[in-house]
């Protein structure tokens, strides 16, 4: 499911004319935004339930170049999620061609009075649900899981 789009900005651009690495986390990071919303954690409902998303962990693997002024997409699958946290996978896309970077992230639902990690609301666990039923059958990606690590000779 795509979640969010944009074009690649000057300003994203390092001297090799690719998109600089963090800018990757900066589209990945508003795709989550974007996502949160569709389960029922947008700007107006965080401020009335008084919670949120917090990032616990996120890998990116950088796969192809991409260019100033490319129009990309992001496609977001639930991988997993219990009653606190939640396990997505991001790729980025310039139409639906193949994945030029990947981000593995995993979300803690917090309650912003501790803060402190506090179950999903049963509407947010129903829009996670109709998500999911969306999104289909779907095989984890291959990026999933990943580690970094040298090989051991």
């Amino acid at each position: 499911m795509i979640t969010y789009q944009t074009a690649v900005l000057p300003e994203w651009v390092d001297y090799n004319g690719h998109l600089r690495d963090a800018f990757y986390l900066l589209i990945f990071s508003y795709a989550t935004d974007a996502f949160m919303d569709r389960i029922g954690l947008a700007c107006d409902d965080r401020a009335n339930s008084g919670t949120s998303l917090f990032t616990l962990e996120a890998h990116i693997n950088y796969l192809h170049e991409v260019k100033l002024g490319a129009q990309v997409q992001v496609q977001t699958q639930v991988i997993g999620h219990d009653h606190k946290r939640l396990h997505l996978f991001h790729s980025l896309h310039i139409d639906a061609g193949q994945a030029l970077a990947a981000s593995e992230q995993m979300l803690l639902h917090v309650d912003l009075a501790g803060p402190r990690s506090a179950p999903f609301s049963a509407g947010s666990l129903q829009l996670l649900e109709a998500f999911i039923a969306d999104q289909g059958e779907l095989a984890a990606p291959q990026c999933v899981g990943k580690v970094i690590a040298l090989a051991q000779r």
